[in-house]
């Protein structure tokens, strides 16, 4: 890169509208997940009530750093560690929280057993991640429930909120789907971009162009994992080390499973 296209990259960098970017995945992901800010609001709620309101936080799975947008406005003494594998939703968390000292980014797989160790803490008074673990299969989530139960602090907790149906119930499983369906095709119909024209739109963007591409090399299109009732989070959480562990908050399809170090 000759030192004029660096410049110039540079000069793109900053001048990105980096909120617009955060502020479009927010409104891709609430087409999904309708209900996505009161399970937000329930999660900051819980690490109020067990660790307190200036937690140390580590936003697993971060994305964008939706968590820690929402965690740094209720608490401005909290901080923030992101962890990601994606290059091009990290390249938006990292441009949005630019300048903030409560705020670290990590590029890490959470497939690698190593992971913990690119970390800048040793512990955490709790690790917060959504919608975002369905992407690992079950024997790679319960290996990595056993390397969080060593890293949340005695006291701490972890909270996860994710897609969660219940096994038992496969007539109220199908009559939610097809409710929730319904309402994403008229959302849809009525201009919202799902996950695809998200993407398609960040591929186009000159910043965006290239780490989207790496992003696509490591996941393909998507990376569909299991996705366990919360009765199994909770239970494997407790068998990994937690001592307490259950659902703090559901809808019809998706559970935030809380698990007390």
């Amino acid at each position: 890169m000759t030192e004029a296209t660096d410049r110039a990259a540079h000069e793109a960098v900053a001048a990105t509208n980096w909120r617009a970017w955060q502020d479009s995945w927010d409104r891709q992901q609430q087409w999904y997940l309708p209900d996505r800010e009161e399970r937000f609001r329930v999660m900051l709620d819980m690490v109020e009530a067990v660790v307190g309101p200036a937690p140390r936080v580590l936003d697993l799975a971060c994305g964008t750093g939706s968590i820690t947008d929402r965690l740094l406005q209720r608490f401005p003494n909290a901080t923030s560690t992101g962890v990601d594998l994606d290059p091009a939703l990290l390249t938006i968390a990292e441009g949005t929280f630019a300048g903030d000292d409560r705020v670290t980014f990590v590029t890490a797989d959470l497939k690698d057993p190593r992971w913990t160790a690119q970390l800048p803490y040793d512990s955490y008074d709790a690790v917060l991640t959504a919608t975002a673990l369905h992407w690992l299969h079950s024997p790679d989530l319960s290996a990595l429930y056993g390397q969080l139960a060593g890293l949340v602090r005695d006291g701490g907790v972890f909270m996860n909120a994710d897609h969660m149906p219940d096994p038992a119930t496969p007539r109220l499983n199908a009559a939610d789907r097809t409710q929730r369906h319904a309402r994403m095709d008229r959302d849809k119909a009525a201009g919202v971009l799902d996950w695809a024209q998200w993407w398609e739109l960040a591929a186009k963007d000159p910043v965006l162009a290239e780490p989207t591409a790496r992003r696509f090399e490591i996941y393909g299109e998507h990376a569909d994992g299991d996705t366990p009732s919360a009765e199994w989070h909770a239970r494997v959480l407790r068998e990994k080390g937690f001592g307490e562990a259950r659902t703090v908050w559901a809808s019809p399809s998706d559970a935030l499973v809380l698990a007390l170090k």
